[in-house]
């Protein structure tokens, strides 16, 4: 080719891609990312709203299932029918010690308390100066875990007995030398409450397993 149209020397233009072209591409490669991780979140919310989060939940919870307990509630109920109240309990006092005065004393505090007072004196030849302890509740085999826990909850530190008696809501309190009052009444009604309190008794729960 000659003429004024001649190319002479060894160099030729290069092509280059316009540079509105690459800004094209990157557009569509962020816009279809974006697309991508919305849609993926989309899916994870679906999931969760319709359950399909449970499976896991659900697969865990057999590996605890052995140690997941549920309350039986006829089994409190039976223990707190066993409790009579203090006002059907009816306390002999008895005093085992050197001073006098001591069980009229505590006889009029477990009336103001609600309970039924019946003998008050001395302590019998077999207990009378032998109690170390703060005092011995006494009373049948059938108010060991009924009238004697209750009035319990007015001495700590007794001794619960038993004996041969028949009437289950009559008992002994024998105050014993290391007695120096009757527990406080705000605790001792604390106490009271809470074991009149129903006790859920633990039972396995095999669901599911």
């Amino acid at each position: 080719m000659g003429g004024q149209y001649r190319i002479t020397g060894d160099k030729y233009p290069r092509m280059r891609r316009p540079k509105g072209r690459r800004r094209l591409v990157f557009l569509i490669v962020s816009s279809v990312t974006a697309l991508g991780l919305i849609g993926w979140g989309t899916l994870q919310l679906i999931d969760v709203f319709t359950g399909g989060g449970d499976k896991a939940t659900a697969a865990g919870s057999k590996t605890d299932c052995g140690t997941k307990v549920s309350p039986s509630a006829s089994a409190a109920g039976a223990v707190a029918k066993t409790l009579p109240k203090p006002g059907q309990i009816t306390v002999n006092v008895l005093n085992a010690t050197p001073r006098s005065g001591l069980a009229k004393e505590t006889a009029d505090e477990l009336r103001k308390r609600g309970f039924k007072i019946g003998d008050v004196g001395n302590a019998t030849a077999a207990y009378d100066k032998k109690v170390d302890s703060a005092g011995i509740l006494l009373g049948a085999k059938a108010a060991y875990s009924a009238a004697l826990p209750v009035l319990n909850t007015q001495l700590t530190g007794a001794e619960l007995k038993t004996d041969g008696r028949e009437k289950a809501d009559e008992v002994d309190l024998i105050i014993g030398t290391g007695f120096k009052s009757l527990t406080n009444k705000k605790d001792a009604d604390r106490a009271l409450a809470v074991l009149a309190t129903p006790r859920p008794t633990p039972s396995a729960s095999q669901k599911n397993c």
